[in-house]
């Protein structure tokens, strides 16, 4: 049996908006990095998918090009023996004279590729375009990109003229390349509906496949779309051209996403609005099938079986990507190995898995109309120097070991949880309890009880990661035979710290025991991991820092505690530094969580409802920090195998006054009582620094703090 080969992939999306283009490779800064290349190679990868993109590359035509960009990355790629994919248009419309809809792309677009041929004519796998279909979709159906049309008319007329081009395409690069092989990808959803909507379900579903029948010359009479697409306008000319001289690819590539697969559902009350949509004949929910039935998503045996089945051509991933959490990419990377390896083993000829996108993507959460978030891929690229991620390290385990071996793999995803159901198929409530997933190795939380272990609990059942707690009357951290016996007995693969003396003013007067539980323990800890080879992740604060600057902190400034507790913490970070080479410690800042009665937040809300007078500072700027989304960033930073010193708060610096306003004001609450005063009116007996916002230079980021405020407020409603 052919050994399944993994690819990878660099997110190169250039499409348009309105008059402008949005690029993928500017937003991730890889345009501007030649030694990206090196970080992919290493990775063991056989074959990358990467982009010499036409809008960018020839703007004013293929004899005008400008090679300088792909000279520079095929000839480094080429060095390195990693076998180049090239893609021309990735969810692209051309350059600015042309778009899908407009004959003169095929023309353009073919003698781009015979530029591009002729200048690399080693290269040996092509993709013209992208998922041509789903281009069509977004572009003509949709309207969310150029040329922003909504008819099924214009749809069908720009997914013929892109597969044309394609067909053209290949054959000017063969009459460079006779051996060129066509890599043609496809996103391939399932759609599901309830019985009153089957026919809408039978329409997509053929739908899907409409690029690849159209190149494997299968629209002729008879066919499914073959007189729709002639009703709707498109000239049979043009579309018996296409099946005159079709274009077979080599390689079937399927990007198969979480998403990709729908249901269509009639009964748009069971629905929030925005999953309302229609056909024009009639209203329905098009809601993600995960969400609502029963077995969870298609997968990718399925998806690569039904291909194979309908063509038999090799088949291959040629996306892989979640943005989740690290665990659940993890999860979802070893659900795709599994799945190629099946349908091989039922008889599909399944050459690869893709990891998709090696550097992350943008915008996606918003279909690239605009920047929007960030989901990171086998690369972190926040912190400009793209840091690994445990995404890297799978891949290289899958192309050198042919499994994933990180223990954060194991477990049950949430895609085949039942918590995962918002909308049963039955419209009734959802019944049982979470999942319990597979007992591997577990995360060790020391200090379980706090506000931060409760929350390291939660996040952990939630991502179906095995962890267990000690609470402080568990586990004495300032004991060494204590915490060597618990380390031996759980025999962990990670040890999270959440323990710590946290009474800021109480330490003033008693120094010995803050120091001995925040410096000390942590030390102990530090000792008994390092000699068992375990990360370890523990927690410092902002109160390391003076206040001098008047910007965010990052890691690499200088410390200057003023107080009992600040000064513990630089020294546990100093001794577990010293200590422990996989130790990562966290700076957080002022965090406040759903479930905490002491904090902060939680406190102002209390009294400014009951009318009780509050005092806040005014004059002292913090950045204040969701639990939630701490624990869940801190966990991803777990799994990576990050270390050293990481700032972690969320977005957004403000005074504890104007801290207290907001949360009352998205509360509902009266600020009548709240009194804004300078800090040295609080009476506090510890120095505090007036400014001691938190930024990152490595690329640590959490949402913005007016998010986690909306969402602090619905989990305490709820």
């Amino acid at each position: 049996m052919r050994r399944i080969e993994v690819w990878g992939g660099v997110e190169c999306t250039v499409n348009r908006v309105g008059d402008v283009y949005l690029d993928q490779l500017e937003l991730s800064g890889h345009r501007g990095r030649l030694d990206d290349l090196d970080r992919l190679a290493s990775l063991g990868i056989a074959a990358l998918r990467y982009p010499v993109i036409w809008e960018i590359t020839a703007p004013d035509g293929a004899d005008r090009a400008d090679f300088h960009f792909a000279d520079e990355r095929l000839g480094r790629l080429r060095q390195l023996g990693v076998d180049p994919i090239v893609t021309l248009v990735h969810h692209g419309s051309g350059p600015r004279h042309t778009s899908i809809v407009d004959e003169s792309f095929v023309d353009g677009l073919s003698a781009f590729a015979r530029a591009v041929a002729e200048r690399y004519p080693w290269v040996k796998r092509w993709t013209p375009v992208n998922e041509p279909l789903t281009t069509a979709r977004f572009s003509t159906l949709y309207g969310h990109w150029y040329p922003h049309q909504r008819d099924e008319g214009t749809f069908f007329r720009a997914t013929l003229t892109e597969c044309l081009a394609i067909a053209r395409a290949m054959e000017q690069i063969r009459a460079v390349i006779p051996d060129a092989e066509l890599i043609q990808t496809e996103d391939v959803a399932h759609v599901f509906s309830t019985d009153h909507l089957r026919y809408q379900a039978e329409y997509e579903n053929e739908r899907r496949w409409l690029s690849l029948d159209l190149l494997t010359g299968r629209v002729v009479p008879g066919h499914w779309f073959f007189q729709r697409m002639l009703n709707a306008g498109v000239e049979e000319r043009a579309l018996r051209a296409m099946s005159e001289r079709p274009c077979a690819p080599d390689v079937v590539g399927l990007n198969y996403y979480m998403t990709s697969d729908r249901l269509l559902d009639e009964r748009v009350d069971r629905y929030p609005p925005h999953l309302h949509g229609g056909n024009g004949r009639e209203a329905y929910a098009d809601v993600e099938a995960v969400r609502v039935l029963p077995d969870g998503v298609v997968g990718h045996r399925r998806s690569l079986l039904e291909a194979w089945e309908r063509y038999r051509l090799p088949v291959a991933i040629t996306e892989l990507h979640l943005g989740c959490t690290r665990d659940e990419q993890l999860r979802w990377m070893d659900e795709a190995w599994k799945g190629a390896h099946e349908a091989a083993d039922e008889g599909a000829d399944v050459r690869a898995i893709t990891v998709w996108s090696l550097f992350g993507a943008f915008g996606w959460d918003t279909l690239v109309t605009r920047a929007g978030r960030y989901e990171p891929g086998a690369f972190d690229v926040r912190g400009g120097t793209p840091r690994p991620t445990a995404i890297a390290w799978a891949t290289r385990d899958l192309a050198t070991k042919g499994e994933i071996a990180h223990p954060a793999v194991v477990g049950v995803p949430w895609w085949r949880r039942p918590e995962r159901l918002q909308f049963p198929r039955d419209g009734g409530e959802i019944d049982g309890p979470m999942s319990a997933s597979p007992r591997g190795r577990p995360i060790l939380i020391v200090g379980a009880g706090g506000t931060l272990g409760r929350g390291f609990v939660a996040a952990c059942e939630l991502r179906g990661l095995h962890a267990v707690g000690r609470k402080r009357g568990e586990l004495d951290v300032t004991d060494r035979a204590a915490l060597a016996r618990a380390l031996d007995e759980l025999r962990p693969w990670a040890v999270v710290n959440a323990a710590g003396y946290v009474r800021v003013d109480d330490a003033e007067h008693e120094p010995g025991r803050c120091f001995r539980v925040n410096a000390e323990a942590a030390a102990l800890l530090a000792e008994e991991c390092c000699a068992r080879d375990l990360p370890l992740l523990t927690y410092s604060t902002d109160l390391v820092f003076d206040g001098a600057q008047r910007r965010p902190y990052r890691e690499s400034d200088g410390v200057r505690p003023l107080s009992v507790y600040g000064r513990s913490k630089v020294e546990a970070e100093r001794r577990v530094s010293e200590i422990c080479s996989r130790a990562l410690i966290i700076r957080t800042s002022a965090f406040f969580g759903p479930d905490d009665q002491a904090n902060f937040v939680t406190i102002a809300l209390r009294a400014l409802a009951a009318g009780e007078s509050f005092r806040a500072a005014a004059d002292a700027v913090v950045s204040p920090t969701y639990v939630p989304d701490l624990v869940h960033a801190s966990l991803d930073l777990l799994i990576d195998g990050a270390h050293g010193t990481f700032h972690l708060a969320n977005a957004g610096e403000t005074t504890w006054a104007k801290l207290a306003a907001r949360a009352a004001q998205l509360a509902d609450v009266s600020t009548r009582a709240l009194v804004a005063v300078p800090t040295a009116q609080l009476g506090l007996r510890a120095a505090r620094p007036l400014y001691s916002a938190l930024g990152s230079a490595r690329g640590a980021s959490l949402p913005e703090l007016e998010d986690a405020l909306a969402r602090y407020l619905r989990e305490r409603a709820a």
